[in-house]
């Protein structure tokens, strides 16, 4: 299609809801993104916006042809993303992606990694977002919870992690050392937000009854740390947290609360060379203990 710069611009330009985003994204006047707008409506004969005081709304027309375009540029990043990966050498971009939580153990394995070979840039992303590893938007992935399903993805172990029930000093000054088995109404918990959560050792509260209790919520389990280690409440902590923030453990880490956590890469490329130093890097980490101990 002869026209392709046109519909890229009308892209950013549903993407971003104005001209003025567009143009910074693609590196243009804004004149120029109006004259591709105007271009591709007269070229197709239709409105594809919307035009008011805030910005550019697509109409009916426009997202049917941004969906073209979104597929499109997936299609580029893709393949983009498996060229960047195809390297034989450990050089060159790595992304790995984690939940939050295991920064504090994973940052350090990668730093030495990093270390080891000087030509690699690593980028390490964090947080609750699933990265499309099928559209080159990550090399490793680090989840946790029931064993990952998306097509195309290579899915090992890692390991399964446990979690302690914890409670801090100033909590327990205030409320006393709680007895999980018989838990006094007057101690409270600190939980997820979600209530709908399938974590281990979420479901055991609310079998338990006690998810009244929950009294501080958080859909964070970094935050949910840092808010046992403030007194909000008795909550889980992963092992090192719970060490790093000097917590007492109030009940013995039973093996039902146990998270499964999984390496996972995409098959085109699981077999690359800095994708097998990476996945060999972390699991030895696990394997000494110096990750997830």
């Amino acid at each position: 299609m002869d026209n392709w710069d046109e519909i890229r611009t009308a892209f950013q330009v549903a993407r971003n809801g104005t001209v003025s985003g567009a143009a910074e994204v693609l590196g243009v006047h804004h004149a120029t993104v109006i004259r591709h707008i105007d271009a591709l409506e007269t070229r197709l004969g239709a409105k594809l916006f919307q035009r008011h005081a805030r910005g550019y709304t697509p109409t009916e027309a426009g997202t049917d042809l941004l969906q073209v375009a979104q597929a499109t540029d997936d299609q580029f990043s893709q393949l983009a993303g498996r060229i960047k990966g195809q390297g034989e050498g450990v050089s060159g971009e790595l992304v790995v992606t984690s939940l939050t939580i295991f920064s504090g153990t994973i940052a350090p394995i990668l730093a030495k990694l990093q270390a080891d070979h000087p030509e690699l840039i690593l980028r390490y992303l964090t947080g609750e977002r699933l990265f499309r590893l099928e559209y080159g938007e990550a090399h490793v992935a680090i989840r946790s919870g029931n064993p990952p399903q998306q097509p195309d993805n290579v899915v090992q172990h890692l390991l399964d992690m446990p979690v302690h029930l914890c409670a801090s000093p100033s909590y327990i000054e205030r409320y006393g050392v709680p007895n999980a088995e018989a838990m006094d109404p007057h101690h409270i918990f600190v939980g997820t937000d979600d209530a709908a959560s399938r974590a281990p050792f979420n479901r055991w509260i609310t079998e338990l009854g006690w998810g009244e209790q929950i009294r501080f919520r958080t859909d964070n389990a970094m935050t949910m740390a840092e808010a046992v280690f403030g007194g909000a409440g008795i909550g889980f902590v992963a092992p090192w947290k719970m060490r790093e923030l000097g917590l007492t453990e109030v009940l013995p880490s039973k093996s039902d609360w146990v998270t499964p956590t999984w390496l996972v890469t995409h098959v085109d490329l699981h077999r690359t060379n800095k994708v097998q130093t990476v996945l060999a890097a972390l699991k030895e980490a696990v394997s000494s203990g110096e990750m997830f101990g």
